[in-house]
């Protein structure tokens, strides 16, 4: 029997997946009836159908997706001068929109779908069927369930429009440069929608801790700025001087930040200090309104599976001690013999020998030496992976006005049409928490071949657009989590006992997540308990424990979604290598699980089970 952290019981993908077997042949017709009519579209071709219709009208509703995805051009031309609305009355478009397309996806009989269809509806129809139900019990946040706050240090337009604007906006042209001023105004716009949409949450309840508006605030007031120095302004000098493109932008763009976008801006800051007033120090969303209801939605919805907050936080705990065990094995090769791992790994962390200058030198030598584990890195794909990525990866620092509050390092993906590569952020504010022997692993995680790998092949695959462009965490973060394993498995550490190490050290993090992110939402954990555990099991330094604890409080579940995803991942691996003996293939392991694109865990077992069943004969 398997352990209870093996069952991924999501019920509704399951069910779907029942089509995967070819359908019944119909009977046949009797000579005494007239000839039948034509047959309409099966059900494969309506499903089909009415993925392209969902993808357009996500298209529709957010241009910063379409920008995204290099859209922005043609016959979406238009999304180029839109910036999404925030609004409380777009919001209840949404969710009723949702509904709308749960029900004609529901329309479609499971039943009669095949190969790849049965595939893309179970995923497809997992997100739906989650956010609607989170819609119609929750008013507040945003749709679905994971992101209860509309501004907080993580949540709000003044924090991912600038990033937004200045690394996914491409300006080529004057009209580029012209949509960029046009969608400078619709930010101050976004901004008041939000603020007013947060003023609606609080007066249901929903207030986010006191930390949280501290951090926000400190990260807005970063915005607080001249012109002369805002990014939204330098950014669009930049991008026209470097394309020589005529016209007086700088002026026009401060003319817009001076009179639109700070008072805005401003008008958010008061709310925030309002709302701090009201604030507790309570971190988990358990308390707040309907907080544990919301939780267990979170949680399904990010780790594709109906694990509980108990079963989860013992994961996280087992995982711990398995992976202290092997930590304590290596450090004691190395010498480090005094004080638990935890401690161990906190004064690895302190060695300055191990660190890159605080200076902005040193940080782009440290990006440098990134840029070369990436070529190494490459060089070994083959080995393990049929497809391979043809977009390019750029390993870039995060923005300085929003490094208080961003986590370590992340991901965006390249465009479809190439003109933008896959870009890998990591976060420089203080380089002493990331000492050389950390890197590796986290790089693995963002580039490859984790997140940039799966992710582009995603992009580049056969599949219906709403799909390639979908982005699943328990799938993809799994995945990345699992590309750090496979990492260390194909040797990258032989030499490099500390290297190894980091690769721990990441696991442990990822362990720790579920024990604290559990903690805080489902037991009462505070803030100060949950940075003091995190620190204990992985040893990270306490600025980077206080950065995650505060994210987690923030984005209930999300976290919770690596591990598990991880997990899964191995387990379907072995699962393939025990049935197949020989046979066993890890380049087409790796295909059948990458090709598919991103999909629920249970989902993903079914692949899997498909694709031993295809390399038995």
């Amino acid at each position: 029997m398997r352990s209870r952290r093996e069952l991924l019981l999501t019920a509704g993908a399951t069910l779907a997946l029942a089509g995967c077997a070819t359908a019944k042949p119909a009977p046949a017709p009797s000579a005494a009836l007239p000839p039948a009519p034509p047959p309409g579209p099966g059900a494969n071709q309506q499903l089909a159908k009415l993925l392209d219709v969902l993808f357009d009208e996500t298209l529709d509703d957010s241009p910063e997706l379409v920008t995204q995805l290099g859209l922005d051009k043609g016959a979406r031309a238009a999304a180029k001068r839109q910036l999404s609305d925030a609004s409380i009355e777009d919001l209840e478009k949404d969710r009723a929109r949702t509904a709308d397309q749960l029900a004609r996806m529901r329309a479609i009989d499971p039943a009669q779908l095949t190969g790849m269809s049965a595939i893309n509806y179970a995923s497809v129809i997992f997100g739906l069927a989650n956010t609607d139900e989170a819609n119609r019990r929750f008013k507040y946040g945003s749709e679905g369930a994971g992101q209860p706050y509309v501004l907080s240090q993580l949540n709000g337009s003044y924090r991912s429009t600038p990033d937004f604007l200045g690394n996914q906006h491409v300006v080529e042209t004057k009209d580029d440069a012209d949509a960029y001023l046009v969608r400078l105004e619709a930010y101050a716009v976004q901004m008041d929608q939000e603020t007013e949409r947060a003023r609606r949450d609080v007066g249901l309840g929903m207030i986010p801790p006191d930390f949280a508006i501290d951090k926000a605030l400190t990260q807005m007031n970063n915005l607080r700025t001249s012109p002369a120095a805002s990014p939204l302004v330098s950014q669009l000098v930049k991008k026209v001087k470097d394309k020589g493109i005529a016209g007086d932008y700088g002026a026009e763009a401060s003319t817009i930040f001076l009179e639109k976008v700070r008072p805005a801006l401003e008008r958010q800051v008061a709310f925030m200090k309002e709302t701090r007033s009201k604030a507790t120090h309570d971190a988990g969303i358990g308390g707040r309104p309907d907080g544990e209801a919301y939780y267990a939605l979170a949680l399904r919805n990010s780790s594709t599976t109906t694990l509980s907050a108990a079963e989860i936080h013992q994961i996280g705990l087992e995982q711990a001690r398995e992976l202290s065990a092997r930590a304590d094995v290596i450090l004691r090769a190395q010498g480090y013999t005094k004080g638990s791992v935890g401690a161990r790994i906190q004064g690895l962390f302190k060695e300055k020998k191990y660190h890159y200058p605080n200076t902005d030198l040193g940080k782009e030598k440290l990006i440098a030496d990134l840029n070369l584990q990436i070529q190494a890195m490459s060089k070994r794909l083959p080995e393990y992976f049929g497809a391979l990525p043809k977009a390019p990866l750029d390993i870039k620092r995060v923005p300085k006005f929003i490094e208080a509050g961003a986590p370590g390092g992340y991901y965006n993906q390249a465009t479809l049409d190439g003109s933008r590569p896959g870009i890998y952020w990591i976060n420089l504010r203080d380089t002493a928490e990331y000492p050389t022997w950390t890197l590796p692993t986290l790089t693995y995680h963002e580039g490859i071949p984790g997140h940039h790998l799966q992710l582009t092949l995603q992009q580049e695959a056969d599949l219906p657009m709403i799909r390639r462009a979908t982005f699943l965490s328990a799938y993809g973060e799994g995945w990345a989590l699992y590309a750090e394993k496979l990492a260390q498995e194909m040797g990258v550490y032989a030499d490099n006992p500390l290297g190894e190490i980091g690769y721990i050290q990441s696991s442990l993090f990822r362990s720790g997540r579920l024990v604290v992110d559990t903690g805080l939402h489902a037991m009462g954990w505070s803030r100060e308990k949950a940075i003091a555990t995190m620190m204990e099991i992985d040893g990270e330094p306490e600025s980077s424990a206080i950065t995650e604890i505060e994210r987690y409080c923030v984005w209930p579940g999300q976290a919770c979604s690596y591990m598990v995803g991880k997990l899964t991942w191995l387990r379907l691996r072995e699962k393939a290598r025990t049935a197949l003996g020989p046979r066993f293939d890890i380049r087409k392991f790796h295909d059948a699980g990458l090709l598919s694109g991103a999909m629920p865990l249970t989902v993903l077992e079914a692949v899997i089970d498909n694709y031993i069943a295809a390399n038995k004969a």
